[in-house]
């Protein structure tokens, strides 16, 4: 059983580096967005065509979120570091979804009026709440290439981008509020179970390694 596993551990690490494994990714999360313009073409949204792209952007933004989160504990658990290659990608498209979605509400429900709209900011706090996980994902891609992790140095540029965390509690407080006057809660759980496993699992991951023995240190240390 664990030389099968190390096997297809391999194999995957492999298939990873292959140099069209990064435009693969490229095209498939761009489907979403082909199947919406699709849908939209062909009236395919339903009766509300405005109120389904603002919903499947929004679903999609969360979506990718839950990904780009599950990107370390994947890596880890299958000792793949090259999928950390493709985090960068991943996260991009987070904000790219949260974009889209941002200018759907902008133009099919505010018009984009731009007065309006700040009205709207301040008046509902789900709108608010929204608005601010997008203006950190403003504060993640802007910061999210060679030059910046230069500009930044290693460690602040890793304790900045520890700023995603706040996104996905953000993100699901949006989406509970969002819910909340519809008293529909059943997706909100599930993508809040998801995120949650994921932090879980890194505040887990963390206090491990504080309390583990230091290397070479006494007849317990292991190699980590």
């Amino acid at each position: 059983m664990r030389q099968a596993r190390r096997a297809v551990c391999c194999a995957m690490r492999k298939h990873l580096l292959h140099p069209a494994a990064k435009p693969l990714l490229f095209v498939l999360c761009l489907l979403p967005l082909a199947w919406l313009v699709y849908a939209a073409a062909t009236d395919r949204l339903g009766a509300n065509p405005a109120e389904a792209l603002i919903r499947a952007t929004g679903d999609w933004t969360l979506r990718a979120l839950c990904v780009v989160l599950a990107v370390t504990p994947l890596r880890v658990m299958t000792a793949s570091p090259q999928l950390a290659r493709f985090r960068r990608m991943l996260g991009l498209f987070v904000f790219f979804y949260a974009l889209l979605h941002l200018l759907s509400y902008s133009g099919f429900d505010m018009g984009f009026d731009l007065a309006e709209i700040a009205r709207d900011i301040a008046k509902r706090p789900f709108i608010l709440v929204g608005f601010l996980a997008f203006c950190l994902l403003v504060l993640l891609a802007a910061t999210s290439f060679n030059r910046a992790i230069r500009a930044l140095g290693g460690r602040r540029w890793q304790a900045l981008h520890r700023v995603v965390y706040g996104v996905a509690g953000l993100a699901i407080l949006h989406f509970f509020w969002m819910r909340s006057g519809k008293n529909d809660f059943a997706e909100v759980a599930v993508y809040g179970a998801i995120l949650a496993a994921l932090l879980g699992w890194r505040l887990w991951r963390r206090m491990a390694s504080r309390t583990a023995p230091p290397v070479g240190r006494g007849k317990t240390a292991t190699p980590s």
